[in-house]
């Protein structure tokens, strides 16, 4: 029989956290690559750059989680698969998705991320959409001769009652009809809009 020997992986410590990779079971999560977002997060100074800018006008005595906390839990989350607010209530306790955001305690609540994402104002949707245009620029070594932008809107499918949801004829549910815009993978800008207008406006 092969015994096979695998010696663990070390990470950067998260505050006074030891981070290593092994396969000796302890606490375990199918989440492990919010680390690798987080590097990658930090590679090309994301979450940084759109939050540089952005104003917190809440009460700075009562302030548990700074904006690049809140937004680095639901940018991670969402590209884990979690979109609903509700899987934060599991996920602010998760060891790992708290290493990824760089804390060592409890994250924000679903409440206090859904409070957070009702106060952005459009200074911030356009902060991020600028940096999102700014990574897309770095990304190429030498100017492009031609980019082509792909405009497209599709369906944002509703389970709630959210103000501004419609039902449309064409996808069979209640949605939101959002206006993307990509060149080739990356996306440049994404619009949220309800689903009773034409998709061409």
């Amino acid at each position: 029989m092969t015994l096979c020997i695998t010696k663990p992986i070390e990470f950067s410590r998260c505050k006074g956290r030891k981070i290593q990779l092994n396969f000796n079971g302890g606490e375990i999560s199918s989440d492990a690559g919010a680390i690798l977002l987080n590097k990658a997060d930090k590679r090309i100074n994301l979450i940084d750059r759109i939050v540089a800018g952005a104003k917190d006008t809440r009460c700075q005595g009562k302030i548990h989680h700074t904006i690049a906390d809140m937004i680095r839990q639901r940018v991670y989350g969402l590209a884990l698969g979690y979109e609903d607010l509700n899987d934060h209530n599991t996920l602010r306790k998760d060891t790992v998705i708290q290493t990824a955001v760089g804390q060592d305690k409890n994250l924000a609540s679903n409440a206090t991320l859904c409070r957070f994402e009702n106060a952005v104002d459009r200074q911030l949707c356009w902060d991020i959409h600028e940096t999102l245009v700014e990574v897309f620029i770095e990304s190429f070594d030498k100017p492009p001769k031609e980019i082509i932008l792909d405009f497209d809107a599709t369906d944002d499918a509703v389970f709630g009652d959210q103000i501004g949801k419609f039902y449309h004829g064409y996808y069979k549910h209640y949605c939101f009809l959002p206006l993307y815009v990509f060149c080739g993978k990356h996306l440049l800008a994404a619009y949220l809009r309800p689903s009773n207008i034409d998709p061409a406006y």
